[in-house]
């Protein structure tokens, strides 16, 4: 993904069949709000993406570039607060604020781990604490998703980042499903940023996403049923959200 503008007319196609990839590979399943949402935490807790970093791809290449990685992450951090700053008085009430980027942290270093509460993020974990109204995510976990693209990076921090603007609204709002909400919440803002003409996605982007949401999803053997929904579920919404934009992601 990249600072520049696509081509618009792209996207519903490409959507379209990364949906329907996602549901060869993992079977499809209709969205059910009740049996995704019955175990979501509320957006007035930390959101945890797994319990441990995904395996890079087998064609990886050897070299990381930890530039690139630190450029990609500060990249993603303000293309997403910009698509709120810059959408949010047409959407809702009141002004949009931004919550405090922690960013990366060492989650094998507990002490430096971020406090939420009374609590401190967990190794390879990505949240958004209300209480601090911040976000942050473990550099490990981001590294290990980025050597299999860095549309990974993009997903993780909108996702988070929806969050931050579910705990910005009222109550009735937000979904029982929160974390479905917040899938559409991040596929609007990085589609919205498309049409805005600040984000471009590079060929194969868009697979790097569907490959992302399989890691993630919980049919992964590490994630708690119930959490977040599975890999099709959660696609779906982020689809939902990049294809129809903010105000689908509150039907």
């Amino acid at each position: 993904m990249r600072l520049t503008a696509w081509n618009r007319s792209r996207r519903p196609a490409a959507l379209a069949g990364a949906l329907a990839l996602a549901a060869a590979l993992t079977g499809a399943c209709e969205f059910d709000p009740a049996a995704a949402g019955s175990g979501a935490r509320p957006a007035a807790q930390g959101t945890r993406i797994a319990s441990r970093a995904p395996a890079p791809r087998q064609s990886a290449p050897a070299r990381f570039d930890e530039r690139e990685f630190r450029e990609d992450v500060r990249t993603a951090e303000a293309l997403t607060d910009d698509f709120w700053r810059r959408h949010w008085d047409r959407l809702f009430t009141g002004e949009y604020s931004s919550p405090r980027v922690v960013g990366l942290y060492d989650g094998r270093d507990p002490a430096s781990a971020p406090v939420c509460g009374r609590e401190r993020f967990e190794p390879d974990n990505a949240a958004y604490c209300p209480s601090g109204d911040f976000v942050a995510w473990d550099a490990h976990l981001m590294r290990s998703g980025y050597a299999r693209g860095d549309a990974w990076v993009y997903l993780v921090i909108s996702h988070e980042w929806g969050h931050a603007v579910q705990n910005r609204l009222r109550r009735g709002l937000v979904s029982p499903a929160a974390e479905l909400q917040a899938d559409c919440l991040a596929g609007a803002a990085l589609y919205g940023s498309s049409d805005d003409g600040t984000l471009r996605f590079e060929d194969g982007d868009e697979q790097e996403l569907v490959d992302a949401f399989k890691v993630i999803g919980d049919r992964a053997p590490w994630t708690r049923p119930g959490d977040h929904g599975s890999a099709v579920q959660r696609l779906r919404s982020f689809s939902r959200g990049g294809e129809n934009g903010v105000r689908a992601c509150f039907t």
